[in-house]
């Protein structure tokens, strides 16, 4: 049924999803598990306990003739390769780091216990920063929604949560990071307008939080299968290309003044109402309606004007 309705969607929305949705999980991933180890010390304690066991049995079989001195040189032979196994199996887990263990291609498991270990000295031993990083994405230019081109950066919080898929999932996993991190950021920027215009549609510049978000989740998506865990992820610039900043700086002054003088138009009207109507309450005067009429006139453009305006004392009759 799946099959059916990606095909009768067409392969441009198949392409779209498959985007958005960012690289695909592999069907057999390898996840992290712990591995076999036992305690450090006691295992350098044997290896130093060896070596010298074997010096010593060596230095004995050199004051020793015949089938002794064999059988010691033998002993102190053994003892010496037993010291040469035990020393490569040691290995030191700093804290912020994990070890991942392969033997002959395999996974054997993560040590992720800090302290000296030992191993099986034939396996290969992976160190994995599990450190909490920052990266910050290269500089973007991008059109966004409305085709606007704008220049766009963001920065990633993450950490490396599964070891193995870190290792065996992806070539570099902190290069596949860097690379979904832009990814994503572009299209974020290319889904949403750069400011909404009064229109309460999400823009990247009035909806700051909820861009995030999706920015947080749409990345996760994408380095999940890397075995990366995102922490947090924030904007650190966002404004429009050097080509068109000039044209929307007068655009955003143009909408402000318009908003402002809205707002300042709409306040005079409401006090030369309040006044009209104080007045005939009060029966200060009575005044017709051309009178109102000049008199609405003259308030308005006291309280609307830019300027302090010039007041006219009028000496003779009110109609004239």
């Amino acid at each position: 049924m799946v099959i059916q309705n990606a095909r009768a969607a067409g392969p441009g929305t198949v392409t779209r999803a498959a985007s958005a949705a960012g690289p695909g999980v592999p069907g057999r991933r390898v996840t992290e598990r712990a591995a076999r180890f036992l305690p450090g010390l006691p295992m350098l304690f044997l290896a130093i306990v060896l070596v010298l066991a074997g010096v010593a049995v060596l230095v004995l079989a050199s004051h020793e003739n015949g089938a002794t001195k064999t059988a010691l040189i033998t002993v102190g032979v053994l003892l010496l390769i037993g010291d040469a196994l035990v020393v490569p199996g040691l290995v030191a887990v700093v804290p912020g780091q994990a070890r991942v263990v392969q033997l002959f291609g395999q996974y054997r498991g993560t040590i992720r216990d800090s302290g000296l270990k030992w191993v099986n000295p034939f396996t290969r031993r992976i160190a994995v920063s599990t450190r909490i990083r920052n990266q910050e994405s290269a500089q973007a230019k991008v059109n966004d929604a409305d085709g606007n081109p704008i220049e766009i950066a963001a920065v990633v919080v993450w950490e490396v949560h599964d070891t193995a898929s870190a290792v065996y999932s992806v070539d570099d996993f902190t290069h596949f990071v860097t690379i979904q991190t832009e990814t994503a950021v572009r299209h974020i920027a290319s889904s949403y307008p750069y400011d909404n215009r009064g229109s309460g549609a999400l823009s990247l510049r009035d909806n700051a939080e909820e861009i995030t978000e999706r920015l947080s989740s749409e990345l996760a998506d994408r380095v999940a299968s890397a075995g990366v865990h995102i922490i947090e992820s924030r904007l650190t610039r966002l404004s429009y290309a050097p080509e068109i900043a000039q044209a929307m700086l007068r655009q955003q002054q143009a909408s402000a003044v318009v908003g402002a003088r809205s707002r300042i138009v709409e306040g005079a009207v409401g006090m030369v109402k309040l006044a009209l109507e104080r007045l005939q309450e009060e029966g200060v005067v009575e005044l017709d309606e051309e009178r109102k009429a000049a008199m609405v006139s003259n308030l308005l453009v006291v309280l609307c004007s830019e300027q302090a305006t010039q007041q006219v004392v009028n000496t003779g009759s009110l109609y004239q």
